[in-house]
């Protein structure tokens, strides 16, 4: 069994359940050990989707389905890097650009600081950028989420609603063949949306830890944008461009 199929198990069986402890849920999956079991708890605790307490016990997560920054930024450092390479590469004099919120865009960022071009941003990671650099970068004001480093709400996106950009970069939390590009909160998908359609051209950079995940809003479908990552996937690339090392 896949470790993806195996997390998915566990997040039904505590759908009908919300509270089990770890030794019931190896009954109910009894065919892998407890310690490859107690990994994949890891693996969704880590992506917010669920909580490991004291003694044992699981159950589903309360919260928005996000991961603090902070918690995700040392995860899969070599493969968000090689993606914001690969993304800056799409990136010439003169365009003007929406990057988005999230570790990989916010290393797209530092990349591209020194191009002579306009970045428009609700990624509140970009006031670390200090010194001299060449690009003119507009921060988009809103409702500051603490989480994600995020800016979102009515006063965000009708700023938004009245600029145009040449490429667009989005982070996402899943990319899912059947339910497309994914993330937790309702606010930031229709942010997506909105610059999506003020866009010429869309990218999402998403390392290929989220191939095959699904958070519970959808932002994009597949064939709305090109997917940038470190690996390739045979069944999304059938549904849309994936540039790859």
């Amino acid at each position: 069994m896949l470790p993806i199929e195996r997390q998915n198990q566990i997040l039904k069986i505590l759908e009908n359940k919300n509270l089990s402890k770890l030794d019931e849920l190896h009954k109910q999956i009894p065919n892998v050990s407890i310690s490859t079991l107690r990994r994949d708890i890891k693996t969704l605790e880590d992506e917010g989707k669920i909580e490991y307490l004291f003694g044992g016990a699981v159950r589903l997560s309360n919260g928005s389905g996000e991961v603090e920054f902070t918690k995700k930024e040392h995860k899969y450092q070599k493969e968000k890097k090689q993606i914001a390479a690969l993304a800056a590469q799409e990136i010439h004099d003169s365009n003007a650009i929406y990057v988005d919120s999230g570790t990989t865009c916010t290393l797209l960022l530092d990349k591209i600081k020194n191009k002579r071009i306009t970045i428009y941003t609700t990624n509140t990671q970009v006031c670390h950028i200090v010194g001299n650099f060449k690009a003119k970068i507009v921060l988009i004001g809103g409702n500051y989420n603490g989480v994600t480093s995020s800016l979102t709400g009515a006063l965000t996106n009708d700023l938004l609603s009245r600029l145009r950009f040449d490429k667009a970069f989005f982070g996402m939390n899943g990319v899912d063949i059947n339910n497309g590009y994914t993330t937790p909160q309702f606010d930031e998908a229709i942010k997506k949306q909105l610059i999506a359609k003020r866009t010429s051209q869309s990218f999402i950079l998403a390392d290929s830890s989220k191939f095959g995940v699904s958070s519970n809003v959808q932002a994009l479908e597949l064939k709305d944008a090109i997917l940038i990552s470190n690996d390739n996937d045979s069944q999304i690339a059938k549904e849309t461009k994936i540039i790859c090392p």
